[in-house]
């Protein structure tokens, strides 16, 4: 029997690796559909239907088809582990709420463009923009400041418990991490002993095998 939940994209996107991660952890049966960026699967017209936008992630949960790969994160843990999302007092959300904003405005931007510049630009054949990549490497080391203060009154940011918060990182910092602006964490313990932490977990490691360093460039990038 086909799992109910599907989720289409291609799994070396950080948006996809979201949910995907919250779904391994949350323990729940899925089926990754194989799409083709390369070939345009995302603009042809079944994909529409599911995401006008024509953007990867999709997930389909019975009935309910959705998109937009928080709001996907999001429902997988409502439903199947709501303590990730800090379900157990309103305090405890709206703390998990805070940091998944700020990861979400404060983080993904200046490390994006890191990993955009640092990874996929050469691999794109283009030069690489350093003031692009200092003037966000500014903002990172600001951040990180004040992830290390946060980190240094508890173990994760949300509070002493593991939450979405944490765990929408990851994707991104996978590649982060293999760039040479990883130092910006690995100078500061709090956070690095976070990353360190959350780079282990089993579902992490099980994403993680769909997310080579070179987004998959010259290999099989959508699988």
């Amino acid at each position: 029997m086909a799992p109910a939940v599907k989720v289409y994209g291609w799994a070396v996107s950080p948006f996809v690796a979201r949910p995907l991660l919250c779904l391994e952890e949350a323990g729940v049966e899925y089926e990754l559909v194989s799409m083709s960026r390369a070939a345009g699967d995302h603009r042809q017209p079944d994909f529409l239907a599911r995401n006008p936008f024509g953007q990867v992630p999709v997930l389909e949960d019975g009935d309910l088809t959705i998109f937009e790969s928080r709001a996907v994160a999001r429902h997988v843990l409502r439903n199947h582990k709501p303590e990730l999302l800090g379900s157990g007092s309103p305090e405890s959300a709206a703390m998990v709420d805070v940091w998944l904003e700020v990861e979400a405005h404060q983080h993904q931007t200046p490390a994006g463009t890191i990993v955009m510049q640092c990874i996929l630009t050469p691999f794109l054949g283009c030069k690489r923009d350093q003031a692009a990549i200092d003037e966000n490497a500014a903002k990172l080391t600001k951040l990180f400041d004040v992830y290390e203060a946060r980190l240094s009154a508890s173990r994760y940011l949300a509070g002493d418990s593991l939450s979405l918060a944490d765990l929408s990182h990851f994707p991104l910092m996978r590649y982060f991490m293999d760039t040479e602006y990883a130092s910006l964490v690995e100078e500061r313990p709090h956070v690095k002993a976070w990353w360190e932490e959350l780079k282990v977990r089993p579902a992490a490691k099980r994403v993680t095998e769909f997310m080579p360093p070179n987004f998959g460039f010259g290999k099989t990038a959508e699988k």
